[in-house]
């Protein structure tokens, strides 16, 4: 890329941000527009240190560079930056005060090409921060993303994907929006991101294929959702402090043929929350080698339903360590070699396995399961004097809620 010169930058500068006089009240910031018009395609912009006007409308594939000393301020009017071509790069840039409007998607950067790099940003008081449409292969890295101080449901997304397929989304740190979703989008790999103080650190809708992958995902509303999207991979994340009466770790609605191997879930009111997933006939969910610990309840069910798989997961420390609403059990999904930290067997032979089955029964949980908001009084004297007294002379025959033939041991865990 060629790169303007000094010469050429103080000339663009004398001629579309002339000096004011002396004494002259100070007057709008120049504008950033003229920079940009003025650099030739393939070309490296790296303007001087100061604040500009936005917004900014990039139309062919240029390269630029603030270093962190170039602020552009949309004086709260659009976005700040739309990227309207291919191949063109964002860094090192400070990005502030887009307008307020959801109808227009008002962000920091809005991308409607492929190719392009949005990396090392500043984002703040912006509705959203990047905005992607129908956008292919592009990288949006390292970015630090902030929306507007509005109350969380008219908040703006920190990323959003919309259409687009095979962008990475890597090592951004987001606080203070609403949510980062992937909408009919496809095999992107969202990667190293770090989200805290949102509502859904990952939102996906009807996409399928993409990767996730060692993010941090701490005191959101819910971590990671899945609603009608398959082929999704999650793997060594950390989600952790989902609490409320919406909190959950990684929840499904719909979804199939999803990997979840190898997360921490801890201190979520629900570790995992599942309704009706697998969804596809003849496919299954897989959830392997996890540290649910913790949470209110490790997994919940929405109903009865089949066809998961959890093997070699750690549970650790949940109030319940598995529950299902409406009552019955969670018998039709496959459970084994999966640690329970209320295992009440040995390991005679020293082979790692109990020597005898785990099995979870509900004894007076089958009220809140039955009745949602009856969970109220768990762990109330009263509720544990019923618990007591059902598992001393129950009431009824008591609801098996799973079984694992092979439950791994670990003494002294």
């Amino acid at each position: 890329m060629r790169a303007l010169g000094r010469s050429a930058v103080l000339a663009v500068l004398a001629a579309c941000c002339p000096l004011a006089p002396v004494g002259a009240a100070a007057e709008a910031p120049p504008s950033f527009q003229e920079w940009v018009d003025a650099t030739p395609a393939g070309a490296l912009l790296s303007p001087p240190p100061g604040v500009y006007a936005g917004p900014v409308e990039i139309r062919r594939p240029i390269r630029i560079e603030g270093r962190g000393e170039v602020v552009i301020d949309a004086g709260g009017r659009g976005s700040v930056v739309r990227v309207l071509t291919d191949g063109a790069s964002l860094s090192g840039l400070r990005l502030r005060g887009s307008g307020e409007n959801h109808d227009t998607l008002d962000a920091g950067v809005q991308v409607r090409g492929s190719g392009n790099v949005v990396e090392d940003n500043v984002i703040e008081d912006c509705l959203f921060g990047v905005d992607l449409q129908q956008s292919n292969r592009n990288a949006i890295r390292r970015n630090r993303i902030r929306s507007k101080p509005l109350p969380m449901g008219v908040k703006g997304d920190a990323i959003r994907l919309w259409y687009s397929f095979e962008n990475e989304v890597i090592g951004n740190d987001i606080s203070d929006v609403r949510d980062v979703v992937v909408w009919y989008s496809s095999d992107n790999a969202i990667t190293e991101n770090s989200v805290s103080g949102s509502r859904y650190a990952l939102h996906f809708m009807y996409s399928q294929r993409n990767r996730v992958e060692r993010n941090r995902y701490h005191g959101n509303m819910v971590g990671v959702f899945l609603m009608y999207s398959d082929g999704v991979e999650i793997r060594n994340n950390r989600i952790t402090g989902s609490i409320g009466a919406t909190g959950m770790g990684i929840g499904f609605k719909e979804s199939s043929n999803v990997l979840v191997e190898g997360n921490a879930i801890v201190y979520c009111s629900r570790g995992i929350y599942l309704d009706i997933s697998p969804y596809e006939p003849d496919t299954s969910n897989r959830f392997l080698s996890n540290q649910i610990a913790y949470n209110g309840v490790g997994v919940s069910f929405h109903s009865d339903w089949h066809g998961n798989i959890f093997r070699g997961n750690d549970f650790d420390g949940n109030f319940t360590q598995v529950a299902v609403r409406g009552g019955g059990g969670a018998n039709r999904h496959l459970w084994v070699g999966n640690r329970w930290d209320d295992y009440r067997g040995f390991d005679r032979d020293g082979d790692g396995r109990g020597d005898t089955p785990y099995e979870l029964y509900a004894y007076a949980d089958r009220i809140w399961m039955q009745v949602p908001a009856a969970a109220f009084f768990r762990g109330s004297p009263l509720f544990e004097a019923i618990d007591f007294l059902d598992r001393l002379a129950p009431f009824a025959e008591p609801t098996r809620i799973l079984r694992d033939p092979e439950p791994r041991f670990a003494l002294g865990e």
